[in-house]
């Protein structure tokens, strides 16, 4: 009976300690939980991010550039009771040049349209023709690494007038017609084109070269380089000439552009070709220079010179009302205007 009071001492501190560590495990735990009680208690605004994503339309990247302008040169020069005498003049020049560029990683593909086309009156003299030029240039290149400034290039040029010229006075006679002479170069090469010193060449030795005289009367005059026609010792007419000539040869072009003053832009556009077969070394030239002086946003002034040498284009000059054939010359053709330009 004794070992009761003693199982009974042990049964309550064990009691005791129990209670003692499970309030020690709750304090613990109140503690362990007791920040984020307290985090929840403090009363901050609310903040929702909510991520909308529209849908924007799809607009395709263009690897496309244009470049369009249209100008009109005018000269006029009036004279009442002069004493020193002259004769009143207006000229007229229109121009338009229209550029298309796709341009995407290692290809490049430039097309180019060039047309004038002028006009003067004199007193007492009927209107003459002062340009007349329809130009068409094309050029494909790819190149390996966009680090080069070469590319294998493929080029077209084409190159014809819009209407009849005439070795004036005499105004009967055509000397030369649309498609009469035209010109188209066809080839493959090398061009270098540099953007920051604004500046192409193309390089090809392998051109084919046509001339096109598609007005029998001139083409049996053997014009412009095509084979004549042939006639008996009567006059009679035996085999029509040819409308037509190709050639193979090599062909340099070079073409730069940009300000070398304020306001004062420089063109400049060079051609060489010379045929394999036919008098290799003949160089056919074609050099074009122009400087645009720029007034403002549409008032520009031009001056310019265009030079052309073709050993197969024979002069002609008027002697006593009868046109006479010579050999080939040197062509010049200078002008200067002031005009109004608009961009697009």
């Amino acid at each position: 009976m004794k070992l009761l009071p003693t199982a009974f001492l042990l049964f309550l501190f064990s009691v005791s300690i129990n209670s003692f560590s499970q309030e020690a495990t709750v304090s613990t735990m109140k503690t362990a939980l007791e920040p984020v009680t307290t985090l929840t208690k403090v009363k901050k605004p609310l903040t929702v991010v909510i991520n909308i994503r529209t849908k924007k339309p799809h607009v395709p990247l263009s690897y496309w550039t244009k470049k369009n302008s249209l100008g009109f040169d005018i000269s006029e020069v009036a004279f009442i009771n002069w004493s020193p005498g002259g004769t009143s003049s207006v000229s007229g020049l229109f121009n338009g040049k229209f550029l298309r560029t796709y341009n995407r990683s290692n290809y490049n593909w430039t097309n180019e349209l060039l047309i004038r086309y002028g006009l003067n009156k004199q007193d007492r003299i009927e209107v003459r023709k002062t340009d007349d030029a329809f130009l068409l240039n094309s050029t494909f290149g790819y190149r390996k690494d966009t680090l080069s400034n070469w590319y294998h290039s493929a080029k077209l040029n084409f190159n014809t007038q819009f209407t009849n010229g005439y070795s004036y006075p005499n105004t009967e006679t055509a000397i030369s017609k649309p498609f009469a002479p035209a010109y188209a170069f066809m080839g493959i090469g090398a061009e270098n084109i540099n953007k920051e010193k604004k500046r192409t060449f193309y390089i090809s030795p392998f051109t084919f070269k046509t001339t096109l005289v598609l007005d029998q009367r001139l083409a049996n005059q053997g014009a412009f380089g095509v084979s004549k026609a042939i006639y008996d010792l009567n006059g009679n007419l035996i085999e029509k000439g040819e409308k037509s000539r190709t050639e193979l040869g090599f062909l340099f072009t070079g073409h730069l552009k940009k300000e070398i003053f304020k306001n004062i832009h420089l063109e400049n556009r060079l051609s060489l070709y010379s045929d394999y077969v036919n008098h290799f070394g003949n160089i056919d030239i074609d050099y074009d220079l122009q400087f645009e002086l720029v007034v403002n946003q549409y008032v520009k002034a031009n001056i310019g010179a265009h030079i052309i040498y073709d050993d197969d284009i024979k002069s002609k000059r008027e002697i006593a009302g009868i046109q006479v054939t010579e050999g080939p010359k040197v062509q010049v053709r200078q002008a200067i205007g002031v005009g109004i330009q608009y961009l697009f």
